[in-house]
């Protein structure tokens, strides 16, 4: 079997899995944020928090709840840092310094799980588990949490209430994310992936020296760190590390996990705004761009440019021979194309076009399927905007869903839409007219450029994934781009809560001749049409410059 078959074939059985998960999925989340009923474990965690799940919140009361609890996981998971040289089951590291803890503690509570240190070189045991772990299941539920409250501003009508965002929270968590980790680490380390708490043991002789790795509760990690699109490896190499993700079989299970729930969410869309159509054209959206992204990536990556190129079968630098070229341009599409951020080969390897490819995935936004919950609401903002587009063209008032597009909705949803790009293309500018900024490139030319403006695109629209090349642990991107993740995920969410408070004080207007049907193709092709377009003329300068480039000179 060639390469290119045996990448097709991994495709094909990706897509089979997800598709026979979407439906039980999609149901069973829909009717998890549509119920009464409180779970007796639930009740005890409301009690020590002293939250009362059954109080609807307006969206400012929402947002301020999504903004509190943020902030103590921020504050929180920074002093379990500069603490961890006292603590127990440390591994002998050090507390980390203030400008790396303030980095990591944005990161992962921002779900963008930034690594700018060694994970085994580093944090032991109970910072691992007890910190970075549980902000993976806490910031994937707040992402899921803005998204429902989104659908319920377009299901419900004349009211302002968007559910409960600490009953939200607590369900997305106990509910969805603990029961499927629990099932997906046990595969894992059927797999091989470890599962231990054991210290620094010397693992053979190399050179005259010894190599030195320490043990730790992998598998659990990598089940949620996939599923809850996180992306932090308990390893500086991630999952191209065989501690992580031993196998090919593992490989594709934690591609599976990380497209499961932006998936499947879809479904919860339609099933909760009582149109199933709706969710499959939002669908549809998402695998026509991830089918095409990844399409584009193994045409990029097994191009024979050279005699090195075509000995080995396409573009091998930076990727492991057991998982070859094709699991790993499914793999980078995916993790760049949801907020992941997890990668089981290096992007600075990749061909200068396959590295575009990585970060204009990012560049859209993450929308297809996007992160857990940030996914979705993310397309509905862009769906939003391809309904005012095609108003314009036939003269008529926008509707979404049977509500009204006006004045204030498209305000809200093009706010949302700028701010990642400013902070991006803004950020990226001035490191590189600083002298300082530039001394951590390894690189020159259009490559170096790429390294800074891909660390910028990640940060800001919460990937995590890194160009490789870049010595990003320096007080100036540990600040920069912890002020980037921390502005990129919450600020977008001030737009969408209000947005979904707006919609769901509309009254619901009947659909006539006149009305754009958002279920048929034709508005999936206006979709996918509008969000490429947005993201080329926002972006194209910055890649012609450095991805581009590059990849039209070699």
């Amino acid at each position: 079997m060639g390469p290119v078959l045996a990448g097709v074939l991994q495709m094909v059985a990706l897509i089979a899995a997800l598709a026979l998960a979407y439906r039980p999925l999609g149901d069973y989340m829909a009717k998890v944020y549509s119920s009464d009923r409180h779970w007796r474990v639930e009740k005890w965690i409301y009690k020590g928090i002293g939250a009362n799940p059954n109080a609807e919140m307006r969206w400012p009361a929402y947002l301020r709840s999504v903004l509190a609890f943020s902030a103590v996981g921020v504050l929180f998971l920074y002093l379990l840092q500069r603490v961890q040289g006292i603590l127990p089951g440390s591994l002998g590291f050090s507390s980390i310094d203030p400008d790396q803890a303030f980095n990591t503690a944005a990161s992962f509570v921002s779900n963008t799980n930034w690594q700018s240190y060694y994970g085994e070189q580093a944090m032991g045991h109970v910072l691992q588990t007890g910190g970075l772990a549980v902000q993976n299941f806490v910031s994937a539920a707040v992402g899921i949490a803005v998204a429902v409250a989104l659908v319920r501003g377009f299901a419900r009508s004349r009211t302002g209430e968007l559910g409960n965002f600490w009953a939200d929270m607590v369900r997305g968590v106990i509910r969805i994310l603990l029961p499927i980790a629990v099932v997906a680490a046990i595969v894992l380390v059927a797999c091989g992936t470890i599962q231990n708490f054991a210290g620094i043991h010397e693992v053979g002789q190399f050179m005259g020296g010894s190599q030195q790795w320490n043990g730790g509760a992998v598998a659990s990690q990598e089940a949620i760190k996939e599923l809850g699109t996180n992306g932090g490896g308990y390893f500086n190499a991630n999952s191209a590390h065989p501690f992580e993700n031993p196998t090919p079989f593992s490989d594709l299970f934690e591609i599976f996990l990380l497209l499961l729930i932006p998936f499947a969410l879809t479904r919860t869309f339609g099933r909760m705004v009582g149109s199933l159509r709706q969710g499959y054209a939002i669908l549809a959206t998402m695998v026509t761009i991830w089918v095409g992204f990844v399409a584009l990536m193994m045409w990029t990556e097994f191009a024979h440019h050279g005699p090195a190129f075509q000995i080995a079968g396409g573009a091998m630098e930076g990727k492991e021979t057991r998982f070859g070229i094709g699991a790993s341009s499914i793999f980078a599409v995916s993790t760049t194309l949801t907020s992941t951020g997890a990668v089981n080969s290096f992007h600075s390897s990749f061909t200068g076009l396959g590295g575009g490819i990585t970060m204009l995935g990012m560049q859209l936004g993450e929308i297809a399927p996007g992160g857990t919950g940030s996914g979705l609401y993310g397309m509905l903002i862009m769906a939003i905007i391809a309904v005012f587009i095609a108003g314009l063209m036939v003269g008529r008032t926008p509707e979404y869903l049977g509500k009204k597009i006006g004045t204030r909705e498209i305000k809200l949803a093009a706010c949302y839409i700028l701010i990642t790009p400013a902070l991006v293309l803004v950020f990226a500018a001035v490191a590189m007219a600083l002298p300082t900024p530039g001394n951590s490139m390894t690189n020159s030319g259009a490559h170096g450029f790429s390294e800074i403006l891909y660390a910028y695109t990640s940060a800001a629209n919460n990937n995590g994934s890194a160009f490789a090349g870049l010595n990003a642990d320096t007080q100036w991107f540990n600040s920069t781009l912890g002020l980037c993740m921390l502005l990129g995920r919450f600020l977008p969410m001030v737009f969408v809560l209000a947005l979904a408070g707006s919609l769901a004080e509309q009254k619901p207007v009947p659909a006539t001749a006149g009305t754009l049907r958002t279920e048929k193709p034709l508005f999936t092709g206006l979709l996918v049409g509008a969000i490429l377009i947005i993201t080329g003329l926002t972006y194209f300068p910055a890649l012609a410059l450095g991805p581009l480039a590059e990849g039209l000179a070699s």
